[in-house]
C-alpha cells in the first residue's frame, strides 16, 4: 500500500476545512452537521473522521485558518516598514474579519461560546491567540515610538490590548444589527480615537 505524504494529508485537511467553512458561512454554526460538511467536501464520512472528530474540532480548525490569515495580513502590513501603530493593527483585523465568508457566523459563535463551555473553550483559545498577536504589535509600536505611551511598552500593551480587541465585537455587532451601519466610517476612525 503506499504511503500516504504529509503534503497530500495537509491538502485533505484544507480541503475539508474549506467544505467546513462553506458549510458554517451557508448554515451557520448550529445548524450545520457533520452529514453537511461530508456532502459539500464529496468525501466519505471515514475520510473525514480520519482528520476530525467533530463539528467543534472542524470549527477550531476553521477559526484558526482564519487567525492564520489575519496574523499573515498583520505581517504583510508590518513588512512595508515602520511597525503598525494601534489604529493600523486594528482596522487590518477587523477588515480581515468582515471579508471573511465566516465572517457573519462570528457573532453567532461568540453567542454559543458564552452558554456552551466546549465552543467557549475552542473560542477563548482562539481569542488567546489574537490577543498575544495585537499584545506584540503594540510592544512593538510602543518601544519604536518612546514617550508616545505610559511606562514601559509590554505593560503598556498588556493593559490596552483588551480594550482594543473589544473594538472587534462592536463593529461586528453592529454590522450585524444596525441598519446602515457605516463600516468604511468605523474603520477610518480606528486611526483617529487610538494612538498613531
Amino acid at each position: 500500500m503506499p504511503k500516504v505524504t504529509e503534503a497530500h494529508r495537509a491538502a485533505r485537511r484544507d480541503e475539508i476545512v474549506a467544505a467546513a467553512l462553506r458549510c458554517f458561512a451557508a448554515k451557520g454554526y448550529q445548524r450545520t452537521s457533520m452529514a453537511d460538511v461530508i456532502e459539500e467536501s464529496g468525501l466519505s464520512a471515514g475520510a473525514i473522521y480520519g482528520y476530525f472528530t467533530g463539528k467543534q474540532e472542524l470549527f477550531a480548525a476553521v477559526a484558526g485558518r482564519i487567525l492564520e490569515a489575519r496574523q499573515g495580513e498583520l505581517e504583510q502590513q508590518r513588512a512595508r516598514g515602520e511597525p503598525l501603530a494601534p489604529g493600523q493593527v486594528m482596522a487590518t483585523l477587523i477588515d480581515g474579519m468582515r471579508r471573511e465568508p465566516f465572517g457573519h457566523v462570528i457573532v453567532q459563535l461568540w453567542a454559543e461560546a458564552a452558554i456552551d463551555p466546549e465552543i467557549g473553550e475552542l473560542v477563548q483559545a482562539v481569542l488567546m491567540r489574537v490577543r498575544e498577536t495585537v499584545r506584540q504589535r503594540l510592544v512593538e509600536w510602543a518601544t519604536a515610538e518612546p514617550g508616545r505611551v505610559d511606562g514601559d511598552p509590554g505593560e503598556w500593551a498588556s493593559r490596552v490590548t483588551p480594550v482594543m480587541i473589544g473594538l472587534a465585537p462592536g463593529f461586528m455587532i453592529q454590522r450585524a444589527i444596525v441598519p446602515g451601519f457605516d463600516e468604511e466610517a468605523f474603520l477610518a476612525a480606528l486611526p483617529e480615537v487610538l494612538p498613531h
